[in-house]
């Protein structure tokens, strides 16, 4: 990574803080699971969107390790210890807290999507106020394969960013779009050749991060004032219609179908 300093190196969930200027890097490198989050990852997230929220920090972004995935969802071995109703109500509580404070950080947010994002790892984008995308990658919010729903609070972004239907359709299908689609919906705001992409969003960044002192966390304010991206008031019914769901027999023979699929 070519920049100047590491503030947090990758403990055990593989999240990297690094400071360059006014710009702000958050890295998800976790190769081994698709840069999965873990229960460790989602600490370490709390940990520097902690440093970020006390920083001087114009802009920040969000990427994953390697060029395979953003962010893959959860890890799934980790989760399989998760069964009951209150363990789904927390664990779901706990992500989606750590995903509220990412879009509730006073600086603008960028998720420079250099993989595949599905099921969790959609929800993480959405966090994020601005998603430039590689043009090779996919987003999907895939939950609903295993049926189950997103409770980190992506549902309620995703209406605010594509609309209404087209949010129910997308978490109901578990349709995986491809880049080109993705900004044609709005999901994503900007798709960019695989061999620019690193090049190009931190270009995108280092602009924004070059504006005059506090221009940038100004704007981010009046649009999040406009445009809140954390609802409080839909909390409480989406995790515990999710962890109904989880919960359900339903969800574990799907898991159990998933895991057989993947040995063929």
């Amino acid at each position: 990574m070519d920049v100047a300093d590491i503030i947090k190196p990758a403990g055990a969930g593989g999240v990297e803080l690094a400071i360059d200027g006014g710009l702000a890097i958050i890295t998800i490198d976790r190769p081994a699971v698709r840069n999965a989050i873990g229960f460790a990852t989602v600490d370490e997230l709390h940990e520097a969107l902690a440093w970020l929220e006390s920083s001087d920090a114009a802009v920040t972004v969000l990427t994953g390790g390697g060029d395979r995935a953003f962010v893959s969802g959860g890890d799934l071995k980790e989760l399989a210890t998760v069964r009951t109703h209150a363990e789904a109500t927390d664990m779901a509580s706990n992500v989606r807290d750590v995903l509220d404070r990412l879009a509730s950080l006073p600086m603008p947010v960028i998720a420079a999507m250099n993989g595949h994002a599905l099921g969790g790892g959609a929800e993480v984008s959405v966090a994020a106020d601005i998603r430039l995308a590689a043009s090779d990658i996919r987003i999907g919010f895939s939950q609903v394969t295993l049926g189950i729903m997103p409770a980190w609070g992506g549902i309620e972004r995703l209406v605010q960013l594509v609309g209404r239907s087209r949010a129910l359709l997308a978490i109901t299908s578990g349709t995986q779009y491809d880049a080109t689609t993705a900004h044609g919906i709005g999901l994503v705001d900007a798709v960019i050749p695989r061999a620019d992409f690193d090049a190009e969003w931190r270009a995108i960044a280092g602009r924004m991060a070059s504006l005059a002192p506090g221009a940038a966390r100004s704007m981010k304010a009046v649009v999040a004032a406009a445009a809140p991206a954390v609802r409080h008031d839909t909390r409480a019914d989406a995790i515990d219609h999710f962890a109904h769901l989880w919960a359900a027999p339903a969800h574990w023979e799907a898991v159990e179908a998933a895991q057989q699929q993947r040995k063929r």
